[in-house]
């Protein structure tokens, strides 16, 4: 066994590039990754309305626009379970589809106000 690496006995097993090409790949992207981070903190540090108190003004907004619509269903079904009696029940139908439109509304909400891209 031979202590000597593959380029001193003579192997062809060179990789294609050098090794200082690819610390420059490497490092062109660590640069590209550490600029993005950057623009994102200028950017978030420029934004005055992210406080504590717009955070919690957001969670209470989405709670809202998922409650309203839930009670809302409920409210109307229970309403046509008076009126009209079935062997389906309204209340409990209108309740999840208010549930899940109350849900729809806060996700578009939240994409439309945090600039998420999908």
């Amino acid at each position: 066994m031979s202590e000597s690496s593959p380029e001193q006995n003579g192997d062809s097993t060179k990789a294609n590039f050098e090794p200082h090409q690819l610390h420059l790949h490497n490092q062109t992207e660590i640069e590209q990754r550490i600029a993005a981070q950057e623009m994102r903190k200028l950017k978030a540090k420029s934004e005055k309305h992210h406080t504590i108190w717009f955070g919690l003004g957001m969670f209470g907004l989405i709670g809202w626009s998922v409650t309203v619509p839930a009670v809302a269903g409920a409210i109307i079904g229970m309403w046509i379970d008076s009126r009209w009696p079935s062997r389906y029940s309204w209340s409990l139908m209108l309740l999840i589809g208010g549930i899940c439109l109350g849900c729809f509304n806060a996700w578009k909400w939240l994409h439309k106000e945090g600039n998420i891209e999908s």
